[in-house]
């Protein structure tokens, strides 16, 4: 028995290792865009003496999850000696040694050149088009049209046939920070392009893919957001649990948090600091989150039922722009109106509408505002009821899951959920049955002694 229960371990570990072998590090998985991804597309335009000319242009195929300022920065490795001879809509962040080179100088020389977007305002002969947006790329659903960026590339040192041309290596994608994870590049089906009088086709000489997918946990090790619950039948508000994105310290020093009632908050959101957006300043709460989102149980009517959201940003340094919010509940299938957002259901399993994404309407509340009176955005939704299900007990109408920018905000705990007045919290329901059986043993104990 001993040989079999050790036989048994041995055939569970080696299943357990060929499980985690069999995942490579380019695959994360969202189950609410199961195919999102952002897509690297480099097209041969033309051959040089001494290389060639490509337009590379990045799709970002995610429904609702974006790149934000300060913008995305890509880098790979050069599989020989390539350079680079010149760029339009995009450069390089660093030359690198070019001493070899006499006359002409190349742009980058670098083996694992680091490329970035230009500003926008940039002279129209270093324009390309989809270029010169500072390195935003919106996503897909919420804005399609400002979802790519492109730029243009002059490569020499290269092949200058389909044949020797070497593709490019290790591929990374920063959005400003980590988070996305590259795959190989593949070659693919020359990409076609239709002129504007739609009257001729023409096709690229060489296309390459590269596929780079999101995952959370790289991105940030910490929460970056919460969601606090509250509703008309119980005057309890569920705060964020407490040290969701960290703590306060105790040193008065610190510069983790700012007091809004501060004498000297103007000093401390100023100056040089500002600029790294990158690390929040937030407002002192006892959750430390740079967004709060809470969910407001509003109105029981006959037919229908609302709920008011308000988005509040605790972050001295960040301004969001082009935000969006995922919600999911059950009833979003019976959405019947929403005010002052725009909405779209994201229906990723066929037959299962439960899960909305939400965004602000431009130029009145698409712009989020850093810490501050201007801080918070809101709108109201109207549910109808389906009586086969809606309830307002044990927290059905609160949201199972919410997502701020593509990140997966902290929940209360199920327990905490403000309850129905007729119905005490299952702590306190639990403490009643342990004093009401304490107080029924000593009467018996008294009665009998």
């Amino acid at each position: 028995m001993e040989s079999i229960a050790r036989l048994t371990s041995f055939a569970v570990s080696l299943l357990f290792l060929l499980s985690c072998l069999s995942f490579t590090s380019t695959e994360a998985y969202d189950a609410l865009d199961p195919t999102g991804n952002i897509t690297i597309k480099w097209d041969v335009m033309s051959w040089t003496p001494d290389g060639y000319v490509a337009v590379v242009t990045m799709y970002n195929f995610q429904q609702y999850r974006h790149i934000q300022a300060p913008g995305w920065t890509l880098g790979w490795t050069w599989a020989k000696k390539e350079v680079i001879w010149s760029m339009v809509g995009a450069q390089t962040t660093e030359q690198g040694d070019c001493s070899r080179f006499k006359g002409n100088v190349p742009h980058c020389c670098k083996k694992d050149p680091t490329v970035v977007d230009l500003l926008p305002g940039t002279a129209y002969n270093q324009q390309i088009a989809n270029c010169c947006k500072g390195g935003v790329l919106n996503s897909w659903v919420q804005d399609p049209a400002n979802a790519a960026s492109s730029f243009q590339i002059s490569v020499g040192a290269a092949g200058t046939t389909n044949k020797t041309v070497k593709l490019p290596k290790n591929f990374t994608l920063k959005a400003p920070g980590p988070g996305y994870t590259c795959g190989p590049a593949k070659i693919v089906r020359a990409t076609k392009f239709i002129t504007a009088d739609k009257r001729r086709v023409t096709q690229a000489l060489m296309t390459w893919n590269v596929t780079c997918t999101y995952s959370q946990f790289l991105a940030q090790k910490t929460p970056t957001c919460c969601v606090s619950l509250s509703s008309f039948y119980n005057d309890t508000i569920v705060n964020c649990p407490t040290c969701t994105c960290g703590c306060k310290s105790n040193s008065t020093d610190s510069e983790s948090c700012v007091n809004p009632n501060h004498p000297h908050l103007a000093s401390a959101v100023s100056g040089s600091g500002k600029s790294n957006i990158n690390t929040p300043l937030v407002q002192c709460t006892s959750h430390m989150c740079p967004v709060r989102i809470h969910w407001h149980v509003k109105i029981n009517y006959k037919e229908y039922w609302r709920v008011k959201v308000s988005i509040t940003n605790f972050n001295y340094r960040m301004n969001y722009s082009q935000w969006n919010l995922v919600a999911q509940h059950p009833n979003f299938d019976n959405l019947t109106q929403i005010f002052s957002f725009n909405y779209k259901s994201l229906t990723p399993y066929a037959g299962l509408n439960d899960t909305a994404m939400m965004w602000g309407v431009k130029f009145y509340n698409d712009f989020l505002n850093e810490a501050g009176p201007l801080g918070n955005v809101q709108s109201e939704l109207l549910f109808r009821k389906d009586k086969s299900t809606f309830t307002f007990e044990k927290g059905w109408a609160f949201p199972r899951r919410i997502y701020f920018n593509g990140d997966n905000c902290v929940m209360p705990p199920p327990d905490s959920y403000p309850w129905l007045p007729n119905a005490g919290p299952p702590k306190m329901a639990s403490l009643l049955r342990l004093a009401m059986t304490v107080l029924a043993s000593f009467v018996f104990l008294v009665a009998y002694a």
